[in-house]
């Protein structure tokens, strides 16, 4: 297997580095190597593929996640997610400690025993996503943090909160929408402020708390979007809290147009939108397309209690 490192993770140390590939050396055989660059993990996953690793095995962040497994798709060489960022939504989705060290032994025993599941994925314009891609306010919010990253590494979570209400209430357009969205059964939907295509659910996590946007957003099942028609304050405020309660919340929005199991659907910007790919900014588009990939990777999956 391969053993790939961001070393410069919010939650990667030397110390941890040495530990887990201790405890992949001790029954597997291994080779390691460091990411340098944006897009490396996708380079280097995709050599591995074609060189017969049967496994790669990510420490790092969802972004480097995300770029590895765009490196897979379509391969028979497994992913297997390890938690070294600073929130890691897809390594805590699938049931993984946030304790990278923890998450290696569980990660090895599910290796051992064989169990790889062969996953759907979503993409946005030939990118694919593990767990969502954001259209407006939150790829404005993910931009401001990425230009923080010195904080993000020490104060991730109060970051993220203080770049949510300075994009919220300062930096982003809350008064005209920005976008219409196009499902596959030719609905379209206009007026359009912020949009979540989610692959899995939760959202994110606030500390140990799941931000669920959908109860239909597994592995198991294509696409879920989630897109807001309002944000004003209260009603936009009021979502969010709800949504910390109830996993459905979105659902019975009124502010809010829902659809689920969803193997395409296109978003047309009224203007160059923001958008963000697994916590990933990825600049400003006009046009959005987006589709359901079955069974596009092989993924570890820790074994059940």
């Amino acid at each position: 297997m391969l053993f790939l490192v961001n070393p410069v993770a919010s939650s990667v140390t030397a110390r941890r580095q040495v530990i887990i590939h201790k405890l992949l050396t001790a029954d597997h055989e291994v080779e390691r190597v460091d990411t340098t660059h944006r897009g490396h993990a996708t380079e280097l996953a995709a050599d591995a593929a074609r060189s017969g690793f049967e496994a790669v095995v990510v420490m790092g962040g969802d972004g480097t996640l995300n770029e590895a497994a765009n490196g897979l798709a379509g391969t028979s060489t497994a992913l297997v997610a390890l938690p070294g960022g600073s929130t890691n939504v897809f390594a805590r989705t699938i049931g993984l400690s946030d304790d990278p060290i923890e998450a290696t032994m569980s990660m090895i025993e599910a290796m051992n025993a064989g169990e790889v599941k062969r996953i759907g994925l979503g993409s946005v314009n030939g990118r694919y996503f593990l767990f969502h891609t954001g259209v407006g306010w939150d790829a404005r919010l993910v931009r401001q943090v990425e230009k923080r990253a010195k904080v993000k590494k020490y104060a991730s979570h109060p970051l993220f909160i203080w770049c949510g209400l300075e994009t919220f209430f300062g930096l982003y357009d809350r008064k005209n929408p920005h976008f219409s969205i196009t499902y596959e059964d030719g609905v379209r939907v206009d007026g359009g402020y912020f949009s979540v295509i989610l692959n899995t659910n939760p959202y994110t996590y606030v500390g140990t708390t799941p931000f669920s946007l959908s109860p239909d957003a597994t592995l198991d099942r294509p696409l879920a979007a989630v897109t807001m028609t309002k944000m004003k304050s209260l009603s936009f405020l009021r979502l969010m809290f709800a949504t910390l309660r109830s996993p459905d919340a979105t659902t019975r929005s009124s502010i809010v147009d829902y659809r689920a199991d969803l193997f395409g659907a296109t978003i047309e910007a009224y203007h160059p939108t923001p958008y963000q790919v697994d916590g990933d900014d990825c600049g400003d588009e006009m046009r959005l397309e987006f589709l359901f990939h079955p069974e596009a990777l092989n993924l570890v999956m820790p074994l059940q209690d």
